[in-house]
């Protein structure tokens, strides 16, 4: 492997013969190891404050499930050798309010953040569930009501429903490897990657800019796009005036008791990057689960709107395609949260190289796993990682 020039240290900072992490590569394989838990000595991030308030209590009630089996596929291996085996860096169990089972990998301290990718969206969502409780943002609007730039664009037309549900027309190809990109466009827009290719957007406001072309008419087909959800962040930023992670600090971080200040990258021009950004502890994203649990409640405070929780809990997969049903069967999209049983009405928030935080109210269950698979998107792993999870909740349920 070649290794390029570049003033960051791989993996041992105190080795200053140590090889050097590549500028262009350094969020993949195998850089990410070391990379998602230190994304502040990558590129620039803007604070997103835990606040002057006290700290979200977490109880244990510590249980060994590592030896707990469960069958996938026709095959059968513990929860142990799911954990080793699935290059986790950090796993989180939650039942009736209390810390079940919690573990570290690969040097994540508990203090310590680590990158989680398209979870970011979903705390986007809620943002915009609580901006909406408000009727700062009304979801049957015309994107451009809040954006006029965009009649411009392909945005004319939707509204936003549709990019909160990533329903719009625009085309946008989330391709991670094909040159020449949307998605690789987004990648050197955000500021993760130094600009290689000068005619490319230098920012994520003027890639924005750039989707002129509609595949099919807005709201009749789902299609995971990224950009869609940094459309809600510019949405989100123009009716309140106020930095997204500003706003993240403010709306959610601090009142719901973070121990840990959490970071989001920012662009050239200081914006957020709202579709993948987000960075926190293992016990802040179970935090965040707790609260969700609770219905958006803390400590006689409604922090998310619960009627918001209710309704993105009641997605249909009305639109949902075939392509995700590969992984989930009975799932939908909804607010920018994955349905993972809209008969059950279990929701994940997930992001490539394997984050996920599994909240099911049912069962009053939650899950966190931070990892770094060595693929973008696997769906043999998606779908062994939602095995585990489900095992460990209906054992928990069943004792």
């Amino acid at each position: 492997m070649t290794i390029e020039t570049a003033r960051y240290p791989f993996r041992d900072p105190l080795n200053p013969g140590a090889p050097i992490i590549p500028r262009r590569g350094w969020d993949i394989a195998p850089y990410h190891r070391w990379t998602f838990q230190h994304i502040r000595e990558m590129t620039p991030t803007a604070q997103v404050w835990r606040g002057a308030g006290p700290v979200m209590a977490m109880p244990e009630a510590l249980k060994d499930v590592g030896g707990l089996a469960y069958r996938l596929g026709g095959r059968q291996r513990t929860i142990e050798a799911f954990l080793q085996e699935s290059f986790t860096d950090g796993f989180l169990v939650l039942h009736r309010g209390a810390i079940v089972a919690e573990h570290y990998f690969n040097g994540l301290v508990p203090h310590g953040t680590h990158l989680a990718m398209s979870v970011t969206k979903s705390i986007v969502g809620l943002l915009v569930g609580i901006l909406v409780h408000r009727g700062i943002i009304d979801v049957e609007a015309p994107v451009t009501d809040y954006l006029p730039e965009l009649a411009a664009t392909a945005y004319r037309g939707a509204r936003v429903r549709h990019v909160l549900d990533m329903t719009s027309g625009v085309t946008f190809d989330e391709s991670y490897t094909t040159e020449g990109s949307h998605m690789m466009r987004l990648d050197h827009a955000c500021g993760w990657k130094d600009l290689t290719r000068p005619e490319w957007p230098k920012t994520m406001w003027e890639l924005v800019l750039t989707l002129t072309d509609q595949d099919c008419e807005h709201g009749t087909r789902f299609s995971y796009r990224s950009i869609e959800t940094d459309v809600l962040g510019f949405i989100v930023e123009r009716a309140t005036g106020t930095p997204l992670a500003e706003l993240m600090s403010r709306e959610i971080w601090a009142p719901m008791g973070a121990a840990e200040d959490a970071y989001i990258t920012v662009d050239r021009g200081g914006t957020a990057l709202a579709d993948g950004g987000f960075c926190a502890s293992l016990r802040d994203y179970g935090r965040l689960a707790l609260l969700l649990l609770g219905n958006g409640r803390r400590d006689g405070r409604q922090i998310i709107p619960a009627a918001w929780i209710e309704a993105t809990r009641a997605g249909t997969g009305e639109l949902f395609g075939e392509l995700y049903r590969t992984v989930l069967p009975h799932g939908a999209y909804h607010n920018q949260f994955w349905i993972e049983d809209v008969r059950r009405r279990s929701y994940v928030a997930r992001g490539i190289f394997g984050q996920f935080i599994f909240i099911d109210p049912q069962a009053d269950f939650a899950a966190v796993k931070l990892s770094t698979w060595p693929d973008f998107t696997s769906p043999e792993r998606a779908l062994d990682t939602l095995a585990a999870f489900r095992a460990i909740r209906d054992h928990l349920e069943a004792a």
